[in-house]
């Protein structure tokens, strides 16, 4: 069995955002050479976020305004994790959320997706470099 580790880094200027990773996880499968298998793809800050779902532009704006319903970033006295002296404890709920990581089958040397299926990473406290593991194992 071979594997394949990459890191992907990312620093948004906004506090948050939600960008489509596929084409560069795509790139990283190309490399590895591995034809059938699995890639795992995996935010490495407990701010972020990568899951599945479509790209399409009115249902990244659902996802910002439903996360921030279910964990307003203001006023910010109201979560306990800020007594630290952070701002971000309504980033760390929105990452529970959205999920750590993800897993793609890999078949003919490509990700096997349903349809309309792409790989995102969300930010919720950006404005800083962090990076996406992606770990693909096969042969």
């Amino acid at each position: 069995m071979k594997t394949y580790r990459e890191e992907l880094w990312f620093n948004t200027p906004t506090r948050r955002a939600f960008i489509n990773i596929t084409p560069q996880v795509e790139a990283c499968l190309k490399k590895s050479g591995i034809k059938e298998g699995l890639c795992l793809v995996n935010a490495m800050h407990i701010t972020a976020s990568v899951y599945i779902n479509d790209d399409e532009s009115g249902l990244l704006r659902d996802y910002e305004d439903w996360l921030e319903g279910l964990a307003p970033h203001e006023p910010t006295s109201r979560y306990r994790h800020n007594l630290t002296g952070e701002d971000n404890g309504d980033a760390h709920l929105k990452r529970q959320i959205m999920g750590r990581e993800v897993v793609v089958a890999v078949t003919g040397g490509k990700l096997d997706f349903g349809p309309w299926e792409q790989i995102f990473y969300g930010e919720f406290d950006g404005r800083r470099r962090k990076r996406v593991l992606v770990k693909i194992i096969g042969e």
